[in-house]
């Protein structure tokens, strides 16, 4: 009883702040707005209602906007604060908190299903006798043949480019994030596939896991068999490329240029792709608040 009597008090308490919103005092609004935003998420329901059935004029619908938006956005970094904060830091809840950035309502069970339907498909197809050689190529053969996955070379710096749920329902996307759905799903089919954080691109490394390569040839230091580039509808290569690569563009030999990154420096570079992203369309309101994002991230 007495936790019903809370919760009562505490949504009268909610939409007595609502009704509040337009006082014209900035003090009053002040300590409004500081209250509410106190309430976190539980106000947005409230405050979604009262901007769709109370019109009290286009003051108070701008400042109910303002403090959805800012609510929802202290959302979004708790959740990547305590993603940072986990054990796990599971690749794929990092890639849909950072879509709630832009979506905040986005459905996650969705991308999961699609993403385990996905996952079913190629499981369907691959087997223990097949080389793990044999395997990519079979998954290739479904993630981009069957379902048609491609990199967006034509609008590459567009931000719906960085966000899984629109790249998994586009089937288009930036080395990073084809890379990052790519990677989750052949884990998950203990596939040894991982992100290599390359300079100016993304690829994936499918690493020797059973050291048979390192029989074969001594040479390979860094304990990859080769290399995806989901960008290029998986095509494979090997670590001379990547030498090339940074050849190319004066880059110094890095280890980390060849090796998987952390699940963090996937999550980090999203952030800096997405940053870039509203740089060119000069949003810097979004930049600002991914920056601090970012900064979540160490």
């Amino acid at each position: 009883m007495k936790y019903i009597c809370f919760v009562i008090q505490v949504n009268t308490s909610i939409e007595a702040l609502v009704k509040l919103i337009d006082d014209p005092d900035e003090n009053v609004f002040g300590h409004v707005k500081d209250q509410l935003l106190k309430c976190g998420v539980e106000a947005i329901p409230y405050l979604e209602h009262s901007w769709e059935y109370d019109y009290f004029g286009l003051i108070f619908q701008t400042r109910v906007e303002q403090i959805i938006q800012e609510i929802q956005f202290e959302e979004t970094k708790n959740q990547l604060t305590n993603w940072v904060n986990s054990y796990e830091k599971d690749l794929l809840e990092g890639a849909i908190i950072v879509s709630r950035f832009q979506y905040p309502n986005l459905d996650d069970q969705n991308i999961r299903d699609t993403i385990q339907a996905i996952r079913r498909d190629i499981w369907l197809e691959i087997n223990d006798n097949q080389t793990l050689f044999e395997q990519i190529k079979i998954f290739n053969k479904v993630f981009f043949g069957h379902y048609q996955f491609q990199g967006d070379a034509k609008n590459f710096h567009s931000p719906v480019n960085s966000y899984i749920n629109t790249v998994l329902e586009s089937k288009k996307g930036n080395p990073l994030s084809l890379c990052l759905i790519y990677s989750v799903i052949a884990q998950s089919l203990d596939l040894p596939v991982f992100g290599v954080n390359l300079p100016n691109h993304f690829v994936l490394a499918c690493m020797d896991s059973n050291h048979s390569n390192y029989l074969i040839n001594q040479q390979n230091e860094y304990g990859v068999l080769f290399y995806i580039n989901a960008f290029s509808r998986g095509s494979i290569f090997d670590v001379n490329e990547i030498k090339d690569f940074l050849s190319k563009y004066d880059l110094p030999v890095n280890r980390e240029y060849f090796e998987p990154c952390s699940n963090s420096a996937i999550i980090k570079r999203m952030l800096t792709n997405l940053i870039a992203s509203f740089q060119q369309i000069g949003n810097a309101e979004k930049v600002d608040q991914l920056k601090q994002l970012r900064s979540i991230i160490s």
